[in-house]
């Protein structure tokens, strides 16, 4: 069985930085997709940011504030949030598009998310 689990979140004043962390766990798998998602108090869930072999994409809210990267050999995931706004605020999940060894199928996990709040 694959988790995965986001670490990093905090409260941050309007302007500060954070970096969360995502480490996918596990034996016999690959993972192709990591990304990560956000959820703001009554609104729905939004992806943020997306990284596989060779493409990156941002939300465009984010874009030339917020960083994704990943180190294969670690199975991690990481998102380094720059200039941030209150409007950031929400609880950031941790997606991989995981795949064991043995099967020929492509499974989303979700992590249990991380709390980030900007103060203004």
């Amino acid at each position: 069985q694959v988790q995965v689990v986001e670490s990093g979140g905090g409260l941050v004043q309007a302007g500060g930085s954070l970096r969360l962390s995502c480490i996918a766990s596990g034996s016999g798998f690959s993972i192709n997709v990591m990304g990560w998602y956000r959820q703001a108090p009554g609104k729905q869930r939004e992806s943020v940011a997306a990284i596989s072999d060779g493409s990156v994409n941002y939300a465009d809210s984010v874009k030339g504030r917020f960083t994704i990267s990943r180190d294969n050999g670690k199975n991690m995931l990481y998102l380094q949030m720059n200039s941030l706004k209150p409007e950031d605020t929400g609880v950031y999940y941790c997606k991989c598009k995981v795949r064991r060894w043995s099967s020929s199928f492509w499974n989303d996990v979700w992590g249990q998310g991380t709390q980030v709040t900007v103060s203004s």
